[in-house]
């Protein structure tokens, strides 16, 4: 926690959240529960209960999971070291449930063990202010959007969001049938008073009652808010009265600054122990009026499928039942093998020491990012250098053909004939169509790239760079339109990242 953010004394009653629920869409303000749940009510121990179409667990066939996990380096233990972990089918660990529980109907809450490390992990690093909060199991954080944005529009409502978004986002507002506000950004992401001035000139019938935004490496401008930024955007909300939907993900990727004047391959800090950690909304929230989102995607693994949401505990409820009634909760083994790892394996400090292992690996792949694009794009783009996230976000100067409306689909097929791919910018867009090539409906002939550093070998940056520059300038005028060099070599893709679905919204 940063040392600029004043904490309430510890032997102080923390408040109770305020009740927002006046935000709620009307379906969402009743007391909503399960209709066999509400005719049923609660079992007790002394029932034969004989209610719910739940299997015995002798049917299941699972008998032992055993999984080795690679534990991370500390200073007491500085080589990486192999852990075994294992979930057995009928007796608890030290901490987690058995087997036949983790492969059992469940809740829309989670797994107990997994939702209790979650819940303790998330005082300790972000220390909320009011004392009626809880976390719960999410499928990642593409499903606890649309989840969230259901509390507070309905078809035809507007929610306030980034100029530039992450698609999941966008595509679960088209599916919601809620339309997205844009607001304008800079260096640090949205804007507090053009988010201020959009609530105080609204014309619409019904005003929001939300903001979505991604504050920490925002995909996909990577962004980050200062501190200063946060307060600002949270003053807003509170003067204006909306919910704030924290888009979390990349919290734990924050990254120094690059290192100047030169970068060395070999010259990524191996640890962070002083770096503080940006605040995040939710640890300046005393209103109870942000839902914060989580996710292991981009910090354990994406296929894991698990995160967890933190809000007031009546907001919680509500998503409770929205749970039950689209995906239960998250994979019970993935949220065993996670809280067996977290709670038993790692613990805090095993955990902690992963993320700061992290933070080094995108530090040293961010530095000889940006080392290769000052090299071969200087005056082709122009960039801010993210301080967390996997994101560099790039201005493409087309030089004569920028007003032209078939640039980006030129470019795009330049950048295909020289054999790189990178993200375009309307695909972000929450201006107009997601789907199209055309230019933004805000006027401006701007265009973008996002370019991902995590995943491609650090030995594929130049190469890429290269066939990126020979793409611009083809389009640009500079060069003629055949001057790209056709791939010709089969094994330009690597073959751990040949198999991707790279148009996937998740990206």
């Amino acid at each position: 926690m940063s040392p600029n953010v004043t904490l309430p004394d510890a032997s102080t009653p923390l408040p109770m959240a305020k009740d927002l629920s006046e935000l709620f869409v009307p379906s969402m303000r009743g007391q909503l529960k399960s209709a066999f749940k509400s005719v049923m009510g609660n079992p007790t121990l002394a029932m034969i209960n004989m209610a719910g179409g739940v299997p015995h667990p002798s049917t299941f066939p699972i008998m032992q999971l055993r999984a080795t996990v690679r534990s991370p380096s500390s200073p007491s233990a500085p080589l990486n070291r192999e852990s075994t972990l294992e979930l057995a089918k009928a007796s608890r660990s030290q901490s987690t449930e058995s087997l036949d529980e983790l492969l059992q109907y469940g809740d829309g809450c989670g797994i107990d063990s997994y939702c209790a490390f979650l819940r303790r992990y998330t005082q300790r690093v972000h220390r909320p202010r009011y004392a009626d909060w809880g976390v719960i199991a999410s499928c990642g954080n593409t499903d606890a959007i649309g989840k969230a944005v259901s509390l507070f529009c309905e078809p035809g409502d507007s929610i306030l969001v980034d100029r530039w978004t992450f698609p999941g986002a966008l595509s679960s507002l088209v599916s919601a049938k809620v339309l997205p506000a844009p607001v304008p950004m800079d260096g640090e992401g949205m804007i507090p008073e053009a988010l201020d001035n959009i609530c105080q000139t609204w014309s619409g019938s019904a005003p929001p009652r939300a903001v979505y935004l991604v504050p920490t490496g925002q995909n996909p401008t990577g962004t980050t808010m200062s501190l200063v930024r946060r307060k600002a955007i949270y003053a807003v909300a509170q003067k204006r009265n909306l919910a704030i939907i924290e888009d979390d993900p990349y919290y734990f990727l924050q990254l120094p600054p690059v290192p100047s004047p030169s970068i060395s391959r070999r010259g990524a800090e191996r640890s962070d122990q002083a770096q503080h950690l940006v605040p995040s909304l939710l640890s300046l929230d005393v209103d109870g009026r942000v839902i914060r989102l989580d996710s292991f995607s981009k910090i354990l693994a994406p296929n894991l499928r698990c995160g967890w949401i933190t809000a007031p505990t009546y907001i919680l409820d509500k998503i409770q039942i929205l749970n039950e009634s689209t995906i239960l909760q998250p994979s019970g083994l993935s949220q065993g093998l996670i809280s067996k790892l977290l709670n038993d394996t790692w613990g805090f400090d095993g955990w902690e020491a992963h993320l700061r292992e992290l933070r080094a690996v995108y530090t040293l792949r961010r530095n000889l990012f940006i080392q290769a694009v000052d090299k071969h794009l200087a005056g082709l783009v122009e960039y801010t250098v993210p301080t967390a996230g996997m994101f560099l976000w790039m201005k493409v100067n087309l030089g004569s053909a920028a007003a032209d409306p078939t640039a980006m689909p030129r470019l795009l097929g330049s950048m295909k004939k020289c054999g790189v791919m990178m993200a375009p910018d309307m695909p972000f867009s929450s201006t107009g169509p997601s789907a199209s090539l055309e230019p933004a409906t805000d006027g401006t002939s701007e265009r973008y790239l996002r370019a991902a550093f995590a995943l491609v070998d650090i030995d594929m940056f130049e190469p890429a760079l290269k066939r990126l520059a020979q793409a611009i300038t083809s389009v640009s005028g500079a060069r003629s339109e055949t001057s790209c060099s056709p791939v010709t070599s089969p094994d330009v893709v690597r073959s751990d990242t040949a198999h991707l679905d790279v148009n996937n919204s998740t990206f």
